[in-house]
Order: structure tokens, then C-alpha cells, then sequence
């Protein structure tokens, strides 16, 4: 039993640790982020499959972590999905690196990489190279940060080739 216990404990750790080369935001304010922010791009995961007009929600929670409320419109049926979930600081609220849950205790990684001067825009992934993120407070951005962002992302080792550029 302890050994399965080890065998959780590290899993779950090894889940909000993030990919070589990708190092958070530091001097990160929470309060500027929260609010609406649109998905501009993304890899594609079966919790988003099929999404248009994705957008994340971030409000304070009384317990000092985030509450996530992530949103999007299925394409073939039209339907409105939601998901609710919460964020933690991994190692304080200075750094762009947090844990995500979804599902009960199990955590991710979302870690902000980079980051617009005026929280414009921000580039997140997640624990390996599997999740990427564009996260942008319009919901169009400038081919500019698209160039940016995928330039910056490949040089990471993300397969930026497999980018979804997210209609809205």
C-alpha cells in the first residue's frame, strides 16, 4: 500500500512540473489576471476537441487560489460547454507557475511563459510539450504575436505545425 501511496504522490508531482526549457513568468500579478481571456491558439486535447469561441475565466478565490471557468461552443451542435475548476500557486504568487484541477485532486501544470507587459496576451503551457496555449484579452490578435508566439514555441520544442487557431 505505501509503495502505491509513493507511486500517486509522484505521479501527481510529476504532473505540475513543466517542459525543458520553459521557465515562468516572474513578478506575475494575479489580480491583472484575472479576468476574460480568449484562446487564440492551442494543441488539441479531447477536453477541447471540437471547440470554437474558447475563453477562460479567472476569478479570486477566498481560499487565495483562482477559480478557472473555462467555456467554448461545440461546432457540429452548437452547444455551450463549461468546466469549472480551481488553481493554486506552485511557489507563490510572484511566479507564473500554477496547478490546475478539473477533476477532484488531480493537479496540472499551468505554467505562464511569457507574458504582454500590460497582460495583454500570454503564452502558457502545461506540465510537457503535449499543451500549449495563446491566451489573448480579444479575441483577435496580430499576425505579429502569432508569429511571436509560434516562433517562440517551436524553439521550445512544442509541434507548433499542430497548432488550432481557434475560431471566434
Amino acid at each position: 500500500m505505501r509503495i502505491l501511496l509513493l507511486c500517486i504522490v509522484g505521479l501527481l508531482a510529476g504532473c505540475t512540473g513543466m517542459p525543458e526549457g520553459v521557465t515562468p513568468v516572474k513578478n506575475f500579478d494575479s489580480e491583472r489576471y484575472l479576468g476574460t481571456w480568449y484562446e487564440i491558439a492551442r494543441l488539441d486535447h479531447s477536453f477541447e476537441q471540437g471547440l470554437e469561441q474558447v475563453s477562460a475565466e479567472y476569478q479570486q478565490r477566498d481560499d487565495g487560489g483562482l477559480r478557472v471557468i473555462n467555456r467554448g461552443i461545440d461546432a457540429q451542435s452548437g452547444e455551450q460547454k463549461e468546466a469549472q475548476g480551481k488553481a493554486y500557486f506552485v511557489n507563490g504568487e510572484q511566479e507564473g507557475h500554477l496547478k490546475v484541477s478539473f477533476f477532484g485532486p488531480f493537479y496540472s501544470s499551468y505554467v505562464v511563459f511569457e507574458l504582454g507587459d500590460n497582460y495583454e496576451y500570454a503564452f502558457i503551457s502545461g506540465y510537457n510539450h503535449d499543451y500549449l496555449w495563446l491566451l489573448a484579452r480579444q479575441s483577435e490578435v496580430s499576425p505579429q504575436l502569432k508569429t511571436q508566439f509560434v516562433a517562440r514555441a517551436k524553439a521550445l520544442g512544442f509541434a507548433t505545425e499542430d497548432l488550432i487557431w481557434v475560431k471566434h
